[in-house]
């Protein structure tokens, strides 16, 4: 992941404000923006408590003031680092799961998803999952923050089965709610053993086996 170092001089627009925190102009934004890219990719490399402040903080280029500025304390960064990280994986699945409306649209998906992790300039894994492990027993709020979004992936999966169910490319017999649970169990688990093995033939594998169980259900 690539992290720019540069903020730019122009006027600082409009100002808004930051989730529970001060108001932010243009380049206030881009400052904190920047501060949570940088702990993300120190997440990735060395784990949430073995990366320092100092340690993002030169990445980013910025200040503890600047740091203290945007976030109340460490708790406040790894939540934004797991709202960024959320929505970085909506922007992606929200076009590929818009195709769920016919037989076709889960192969679309499958081969979507798979491109994804065979990209070399990505991480293998899932960006959300690599972080559930290190704190979801210790962190309760960040614990709340992954069963919400996966409760979202979830409820979006289930939506574009219904939409098949409705359109008559799987049978009623079918239970969207489910099928949809089995399938983001199933991709956890592949982009888990992608993330291991340096591979996606595993996660091609598992996510076949539920487009041919979606298959099943065709009238």
């Amino acid at each position: 992941m690539q992290i720019s170092s540069q903020v730019g001089n122009a006027n600082p627009g409009p100002v808004e404000r930051s989730p529970g925190g001060p108001r932010l102009t243009a380049k206030g934004k881009a400052t904190r923006q920047r501060i949570v890219l940088a702990a993300s990719q120190a997440f990735s490399e060395r784990g949430v408590t073995a990366s320092s402040n100092d340690d993002i903080l030169a990445v980013a280029g910025a200040s503890h003031s600047q740091l203290y500025h945007y976030f109340t304390d460490r708790h406040d960064l790894v939540a934004a680092v797991i709202a960024d990280r959320v929505e970085h994986v909506f922007s992606h699945q929200t076009s590929l799961l818009a195709d769920l409306d016919s037989i076709e649209g889960p192969r679309l998906w499958r081969d979507a998803t798979v491109a994804l992790q065979q990209d070399p300039d990505r991480r293998h894994g899932c960006p959300i999952g690599s972080l559930v492990g290190e704190l979801s027993e210790r962190d309760p709020r960040s614990r709340q923050a992954f069963a919400a979004a996966f409760e979202r992936w979830h409820d979006a999966i289930r939506h574009g089965l219904e939409r098949m169910r409705e359109s008559g490319e799987i049978s009623t017999a079918a239970d969207p709610d489910s099928l949809a649970l089995a399938i983001l169990a199933v991709l956890e688990g592949g982009l888990l053993l992608s993330q291991i093995t340096r591979s996606t033939s595993r996660l091609e594998l598992a996510l076949d086996s539920m487009i041919d169980l979606i298959a099943s259900y065709r009238p």
